[in-house]
Parts: C-alpha cells; structure tokens; sequence
C-alpha cells in the first residue's frame, strides 16, 4: 500500500508538467503560422481582385473611385483589349511559343534525368554538375553574348529562337528536379521489365515516365508559368515585328500607351486576360503540383 500511494503522486507530477506548456507552445505556433498565411493571402489576392474589378469599369469611375464597384459592367474594355489592342494576337503568340518550349523543354530535360538517375558512365557527375550549375547564372549575365548568337544562328525574331533560348534556360531546373524524382522510382519494376525482353527505349517509354507523371506535371507547369511570364528574353531577342510579339511585349506596350492616353480600362482588361491562363493553370493542376513535389519524400 506504501508503494502504491508513494509512486501515484510521482506520476501524477510527471505527467503535469509535460502537457501544459506543450499545448501553448502548439496554440502561439498555430496563430502565429495561420495569422502570416492570412496576411500574405491578402497581398497576394486583394491586387488581383482589384485589378479584375477594374477591368469592367470605365475610365472616369477608376479615376474618381479607384477601390468602388463599377456602376455598370463594362465588358467592352475586354473586346477593345482583345482587338482593338492586339491581345488576342499576342495571347496566340505565347501559346504557340510556350507549348513547344515546354514540350522541348520536357522531352529533353526528362531523358537526360533518366540517364544521370539510372545509368553509370565515366563523367557522369561532371555532366550532371554541368547541367545544375546553369541554376547559379542569372539571364542578366547571358544577355549580350545570347543576342549576337542567336543573330548570327539566323534566328533573331523568330519564333523558333525564343523556344530554343526558353528551353535552354530551363532545362538546368527541369534536370535537377527530375533526377531526384527518377532516384525515388523502384528499380525492381525496370529489371523486371528488362528481364521480360523490354528494351531501354522502350523501358523508358512505356514504363518510366508513367511512374514519374506527377513528377513531370509538376515540373511543366512550373516551366508553362516561368515561360508565359517571361519578360526580358523576348524583349531582347524578339524585337522588330510586331505581329510576332509575345504577350509580355504586348502588354509593355499597351501600358506605355494606355498610360499616356488614359485609357486605363483597357489596359486592366488587358492584364487580367493575361492573368487568366496562370490561374486556371494553378487551379486545375494544384494537387498533381503538391503530390509531386511530395511523391520522392513519400516513397
């Protein structure tokens, strides 16, 4: 009976002290965590809700109430901006450009991944190391050597230089990314396969790259947004005509002549038809995007 009452009031003061300040510590952790969401949603969120309820107001009720409700909706300021302005043109453009410097991008990026991931060979941390080091230079840098290598390649102003330059510039992160999601897939389902007769093309193919397909959505929609909104490369490398211009040019040049003009209706109508494919982007493929960046830490 001594050892019994004896040992309840030691366990009893072992147990007080260890839940108490853990539960406060967790409760300051969680405001603190959920109040930095909060404010950062708003300053992400708030600008682009004022900037899409601008784009249905007129000139004289942004410049009278910039943060009011528009009175009327004004959806003539998007046909204006779609046409009258030349965003439509400009919105085809980057799609044509960032369709295939995405696929190009994707098509060689997640070959040589495999490669460095799965096979051994004399050099293969030299070249790998070679591929990640173009993370650590900025475009900046690159500029005016890239602006006379893409002239004397013939393909200053093309469509086909901007692709190959996007592709070149991403191909570093699509590498890195990729090799260390190729790592995490399970070798026995390549030997399995290679015992059953499948060649390494077809391996690759046919059983590698739907294992790694929330890895490779992932990192091409992180490559469709960094291409879409891409200002500098073809500023640079895509000067001259107009009727080639990307949307980034396009929207530089309604905002310098929208400024001046006062039409300030179109030039939101403009931006928001820019926004739009980043958000439907995001939104569709939000969880491929976070099971990807997941998927290697899971397995």
């Amino acid at each position: 009976m001594t050892t019994l009452d004896s040992a309840a009031p030691v366990a009893a003061a072992t147990k007080q002290p260890t839940d108490r300040p853990v539960r406060r510590e967790l409760g300051v952790a969680n405001v603190f965590s959920h109040g930095f969401l909060l404010v950062w949603a708003a300053l992400t969120v708030l600008p682009l809700l004022w900037m899409f309820v601008s784009s249905f107001k007129s000139n004289g009720e942004i410049l009278a109430d910039p943060w009011g409700l528009p009175g009327t909706l004004h959806l003539d300021n998007w046909s204006r901006a779609w046409t009258g302005a030349h965003i439509g043109r400009y919105f085809l453009n980057s799609l044509v450009v960032v369709a295939g410097s995405v696929s190009l991008t994707m098509v060689m990026g997640a070959t040589a991944a495999y490669v460095f991931a799965r096979y051994e060979f004399r050099g293969r941390q030299i070249v790998y190391y070679l591929f990640v080091g173009g993370l650590m230079f900025p475009v900046f840098l690159a500029l005016v050597p890239l602006f006379f290598v893409v002239r004397n390649a013939g393909l200053f102003g093309t469509w086909t230089g901007l692709i190959l330059v996007y592709s070149a510039y991403s191909l570093p992160f699509t590498v890195f990314f990729l090799t260390a999601f190729f790592r995490t897939l399970p070798t026995s389902v390549a030997e399995a396969a290679l015992v059953d007769g499948c060649g390494h093309f077809r391996l690759f193919f046919r059983v590698m790259l739907p294992m790694a397909r929330p890895g490779l959505i992932s990192v091409a929609i992180f490559n469709f947004l960094s291409h879409w909104n891409q200002f500098l490369l073809p500023q640079v490398l895509m000067q001259g005509d107009e009727s080639k211009w990307v949307l980034a040019q396009g929207l530089f040049a309604l905002s310098v002549s929208q400024g001046y003009a006062g039409d300030y209706a179109r030039l939101f109508a403009g931006l928001s038809i820019a926004v739009l494919p980043v958000l439907a982007v995001y939104v569709g493929f939000q969880r491929q995007v976070q099971s990807g960046l997941t998927a290697g830490q899971l397995k």
